[in-house]
């Protein structure tokens, strides 16, 4: 199975839908590096999943008029977590949770702390960001621009990992960048999630995903996070989904069509 899947949309969109977190699969000799056993692995996975949002994804995909490109990640974040900074930008690594995790979402062990995250990040998270980097590249070149949507959930109560869980959770949280999230594009996403209940900003979570190689210096992409509050659509944690799938989905490709 690839590690990560870029799936074609309309040769005129410039919209690329990024999942990095939907996904649950772990290769054998990863999980041999993480001392949990099968039961608390499972649980781990259960909190720290987006569970679904690669079918959110996939349904606003089919659902849009002009079909965007989709960006997803086959493995679990808990790999590599590709939206992370690889080295000592990463506030993350506060509580072991940079690229490649130590810590869980409730502060226990992961990995060994002497873990050497260099292999994962040159095996995973390298070959990832490359990808991403050329998915932006193709978009620019056929349109002229790219937008990434980040497409994100998070559960109703923080866990204890959280740095900044404090704050608002409303059902739809957009993540903005001061570089590359004009205010059209955060506008036109509240427009589009109006009927998903209150949409907030940067609370609990803030920024957005742009590949290391236009961040803060191109202009043409453009770029917005979209968290969605799991309880609106699905059972926590890790349970299946609800009738809010559909909304949500049509929710963003409302906002897809509107790019």
């Amino acid at each position: 199975m690839p590690s990560f899947e870029l799936l074609p949309g309309s040769a005129d969109s410039p919209v690329l839908l990024h999942v990095p977190h939907s996904a649950r699969a772990i290769p054998g000799d990863v999980r041999e590096g993480i001392v949990l056993d099968d039961a608390a692995l499972g649980r781990e996975l259960d909190h720290i999943t987006d569970a679904h949002t690669d079918g959110i994804a996939e349904r606003a995909a089919e659902l849009a008029g002009v079909r965007p490109w989709r960006f997803v990640n086959r493995l679990s974040r808990l790999v590599v977590d590709p939206e992370r900074f690889p080295d000592e930008r990463e506030e993350m690594l506060a509580v072991g949770m940079g690229a490649v995790y130590t810590r869980t979402t409730h502060r226990g062990a992961l990995r060994a702390p002497d873990t050497d995250p260099g292999p994962l990040v040159e095996r995973y998270f390298r070959p990832y960001a490359q990808a991403m980097s050329d998915a932006v590249a193709e978009r620019l070149a056929a349109t002229g621009r790219a937008v990434v949507i980040d497409v994100h959930s998070y559960p109703a109560k923080a866990l204890p990992y959280e740095l900044h869980g404090a704050g608002p959770r409303p059902p739809v949280c957009l993540g903005t960048d001061a570089f590359h999230t004009p205010p059209e594009l955060a506008e036109a996403a509240r427009s589009a999630f109006a009927g998903c209940g209150e949409t907030g900003l940067d609370s609990p979570f803030s920024g957005t995903y742009v590949p290391l190689e236009y961040y803060g210096t191109d202009a043409r992409v453009t770029a917005l996070m979209v968290e969605i509050r799991r309880d609106t659509y699905m059972t926590e944690p890790g349970g299946p989904a609800g009738p809010g799938l559909e909304r949500l989905a049509r929710a963003l490709a409302a906002l897809v069509d509107a790019l």
